[in-house]
């Protein structure tokens, strides 16, 4: 029987997963910024965490006619990230119809964001990877393409914020009933996209860190939620886990703001952006549910046939998971957060 006084040994188990799968995000994406501040010059900013593979080299490659014109200076954010800045001028009038790539794409095993804002402030999002090293600057979007740019990095943040889809398991897990889901579900998308907008608008501000750690205990009770025995009584957050769900949502928003603070927002199109970048993050919710909750109405057929013994130690894996992971990134993200590097 599973008991939350027992999440000394689940911590434990915890420490000894491996690293690369106990981050919430193995390896995430690097950033390449180029903001145009007058015909032809850019400045550029390349983000990269420094948690990479050993011998790997991973580097934006631009026009050879892209010149820096000064040293590149480069510094270490807290986040882990480190982060160098030059200026360049490409002749020719600019990047529109040229090449933009990143080197090492194949062997370094990252994706790369492709940020780039014009005079104009039009602003061009690609995302980079081992199969596209590279692409054509296109001109300016319209409203309709920054829409859909948006929305795909939405859905791509979800999908690899391992953390984020753990939480919204556990939700599942939790609660009984299509109803009663339902209307947890909706409770923590308003609560993240409460705090999405506040933060992505700074009108809130709180230190990265803190509201990593903060998501991370968050799935620690909620796994302890999930892991008491059926014949318990139910505690407050079980009785109403929409409350549960909207509180801690709050605390994911902090995290999707952070994902879109680095991504940035195309001046003139911040409400556009940011709703589709929200679209974005609900549709790679619904297609979850849906996932899942196909996944359980499969086991319900087939559970019969499956021996006692393996279908409880099944039912009580994914409190152990949640918990092992949570009590891993409670650790980690403490220690990121109380003393950085």
């Amino acid at each position: 029987m599973i008991r939350c006084r027992r999440w000394v040994m689940v911590i434990v188990a915890g420490l000894l997963l491996p690293l690369r799968l106990a981050q919430a995000h193995p390896l995430a994406p690097a950033l390449l910024d180029l903001e145009e501040t007058a015909p032809g010059h850019y400045d550029v900013v390349w983000r990269t965490s420094i948690a990479r593979a050993e011998g790997v080299g991973v580097e934006p490659v631009l026009p050879a006619d892209c010149i820096a014109g000064l040293p590149p200076r480069s510094a270490l954010e807290a986040s882990q990230a480190l982060v160098v800045r030059w200026p360049v001028r490409c002749a020719g009038g600019g990047l529109v119809g040229r090449t933009v790539a990143v080197s090492g794409l194949d062997r370094g095993g990252i994706d790369v964001i492709v940020h780039l804002r014009d005079l104009h402030g039009a602003v061009t999002q690609a995302l980079l990877n081992a199969d596209q090293p590279s692409f054509t600057v296109p001109a300016p979007r319209s409203a309709q393409s920054v829409f859909a740019g948006y929305a795909q990095l939405g859905i791509t943040h979800l999908l690899t914020g391992f953390d984020h889809l753990l939480f919204l398991l556990g939700l599942l897990l939790l609660v009984r009933g299509l109803r009663p889901l339902l209307f947890t579900v909706t409770a923590f998308t308003v609560g993240h996209s409460v705090t999405l907008s506040l933060a992505t608008l700074e009108l809130v501000h709180v230190r990265q860190s803190l509201a990593e750690l903060g998501i991370a205990l968050s799935i620690l009770v909620l796994a302890c939620e999930v892991a008491r025995p059926a014949g318990r009584a139910p505690t407050p957050l079980a009785r109403r886990p929409w409350l549960m769900a909207f509180s801690f949502g709050l605390l994911h928003g902090l995290g999707f703001a952070g994902a879109l603070a680095e991504i940035g927002l195309p001046p003139g199109e911040i409400p556009l952006s940011l709703l589709s970048f929200n679209v974005g993050i609900e549709l790679g919710q619904i297609g979850i549910v849906a996932l899942v909750l196909s996944a359980a109405a499969l086991w319900r057929n087939v559970r019969e046939q499956v021996p006692l013994r393996a279908a409880t130690a099944l039912r009580r894996l994914p409190p152990y998971v949640m918990g092992s992971l949570a009590a891993f990134w409670c650790f980690q993200r403490a220690a990121l957060a109380f003393f950085p590097a």
